[in-house]
């Protein structure tokens, strides 16, 4: 073990509570010295199967009827020459009319409604790989503008969640790298907590925004910065539940994700990257943007990215505490060594 890592595993643990959320996490870098405690070796995926793939450009109609796509030499719906394609998930959890459930005899013990709203895929290239990392960043910045235009045709929603599983182990039942948009009809709790956190923060602040204060303090300590460019600064969140998560955030906040500007897709890219070259290949993980969700006077958008490098146990699971055993701190020197 270096000095440095030696440095870092001396620490104590902490219950450290993520400004934006809320939720606390255990910071045990202790624990890593356990008899295999810190191993986060990843193997490459194997290649695609383009024949076996039905995201590939050529099987367009192994997939329902196209939605929209961005189809720079023109073209028929359902057709090649497309670089990123939305269609209807073939198995989706919501309905656009769905139909409700029988009244119940017992509303104060069990209360069920229709699960109303939008499911979409959108396929983020034609290229036969399983993550963003692997494709151009070019390509990249085309998907994270088509997720845009998704969200906007949906902008009635209650909330909108996009997100990226990448492999099996964090829930990609297709290889092929591709999001899925959930349109909902209602805020989920968590989304409705941050929602509540930011108005309250700006309440006690004069107006000011939770996550632009946030990032302005990142970005003078500096010990959980990984990258910035233009657009957007890309951290180590100060609470991460699992190692190597990520956080980017615009540099000049924006209440939506669908508003005009910058994506920051390009150093989301260079993030994934990073994780890849310092994991060996590209680990499982799940990735969402959030957005401003209905009612939210003050808010930023951001992408959270969470490599899945370790097993949720009973303690994650009973009581929605995490335990990390990498510090922010190290995963962000890392990955600026990437």
């Amino acid at each position: 073990m270096t000095c440095a890592a030696t440095r870092w595993a001396a620490r104590v643990p902490e219950l450290r509570v993520d400004p934006l959320s809320g939720a606390k996490a255990i910071i045990a870098a202790e624990r890593a010295r356990r008899p295999g405690g810190l191993r986060f070796d990843v193997e490459p995926q194997p290649p695609i199967d383009p024949a076996g793939d039905p995201f590939a450009e050529g099987n367009e109609d192994r997939t329902p009827p196209e939605l929209w796509a961005q189809r720079p030499g023109g073209g028929p719906p359902d057709s090649g020459g497309w670089t990123v394609r939305a269609v209807p998930n073939l198995f989706p959890a919501l309905a656009a009319d769905p139909v409700e459930p029988e009244p119940s005899a017992r509303p104060d013990l069990y209360t069920a409604q229709g699960a109303m709203g939008a499911h979409e895929v959108i396929v983020n290239g034609p290229q036969p790989v399983a993550s963003l990392a692997e494709l151009p960043v070019e390509q990249v910045v085309a998907a994270a503008e088509g997720w845009r235009a998704r969200m906007r045709a949906h902008a009635g929603a209650a909330c909108l969640h996009l997100l990226v599983n990448e492999r099996r182990e964090a829930g990609a039942s297709l290889p092929h790298t591709h999001a899925q948009l959930y349109a909902l009809d209602f805020v989920p709790a968590a989304v409705a907590r941050e929602r509540e956190r930011f108005r309250a923060y700006a309440t006690r602040q004069m107006g000011a925004n939770l996550l632009a204060d946030l990032v302005q303090e990142e970005v003078r300590r500096r010990e959980r910065i990984v990258a910035i460019d233009d657009d957007a600064v890309l951290m180590t969140p100060y609470a991460s539940r699992l190692p190597f998560q990520l956080l980017l955030a615009p540099r000049r906040p924006r209440r939506s994700f669908e508003d005009d500007g910058p994506t920051g897709a390009a150093l989301l890219h260079d993030g994934l990257g990073r994780l890849a070259r310092r994991l060996g290949a590209s680990p499982p993980l799940n990735l969402w943007v959030r957005t401003a969700p209905r009612g939210a006077d003050y808010y930023c958008w951001r992408i959270d990215v969470l490599p899945r490098l370790t097993v949720l146990a009973g303690l994650e699971l009973g009581t929605e505490l995490y335990l990390n055993v990498l510090e922010p701190e190290r995963a962000a020197a890392e990955l600026r060594e990437a």
